[in-house]
């Protein structure tokens, strides 16, 4: 029992080693290049959230990481959950209540394939998602693939880090933090059909 106890302590008597420690400190300067995320949903249907991040400065970002975070009003700060909402009823033995459930393997990189385990893009951090280093001039393109589950209107907010601790942080061109949010109402509602000239089903759009 004491060698494990140990492990947990650098050198066995030396001061434990911060997680932060090898993170650079400073700015660096970040473009959101694109964001996606269609406004109106279906439950039940999939969709995907994606974002495109440039390193628009001549250092590599340390760890290009996404917050999320998810409300169903002006005064709501989100919930344990990046898609999910938190509901004001003390009677519940959990109040966070997803609104979009995130696919298995998701989020990744844009192009990269199935991961074999879990998202690469899972940490610790609640509501965040990290990608790796980003060089100067680098773009990379990130998807969550989500399905909703809860109707209703809510604001999906992100925003752009350089690393997980709080010490490299992204920086737009007038020195504010990239991010942005989106607006989107799921209803409940059937798609509307018909059927064509030609005998196939048309399925409206919106």
């Amino acid at each position: 029992m004491t060698a494990v106890i140990c492990l947990g302590i650098a050198a066995c008597g030396g001061e434990a080693e911060s997680q932060d420690d090898s993170e650079p400190t400073g700015d660096f300067p970040t473009e959101v290049v694109s964001s996606k995320f269609p406004n109106r949903q279906r439950l039940a249907e999939t969709t995907d959230l994606k974002l495109e991040v440039e390193n628009t400065g001549d250092e590599t970002i340390p760890n290009l990481a996404v917050t999320i975070f998810t409300a169903a009003g002006d005064d709501d700060d989100g919930a344990d959950g990046s898609f999910s909402i938190r509901i004001d009823n003390p009677t519940l033995a959990n109040p966070n209540r997803p609104v979009w459930i995130l696919n298995d393997k998701f989020p990744r990189v844009e192009g990269d394939p199935a991961p074999k385990g879990s998202s690469p893009g899972t940490v610790a951090q609640t509501n965040t998602f990290a990608f790796g280093e980003l060089d100067p001039g680098e773009r990379r393109g990130v998807i969550w693939k989500l399905t909703p589950v809860k109707a209703g209107t809510y604001t999906v907010n992100y925003e752009i880090s350089a690393g997980l601790y709080g010490k490299a942080k992204a920086v737009t061109s007038d020195g504010s933090p990239p991010e942005g949010k989106f607006v989107v109402t799921v209803t409940d509602k059937p798609p509307k059909a018909r059927v064509n000239s030609a005998g196939q089903v048309d399925v409206a759009s919106g």
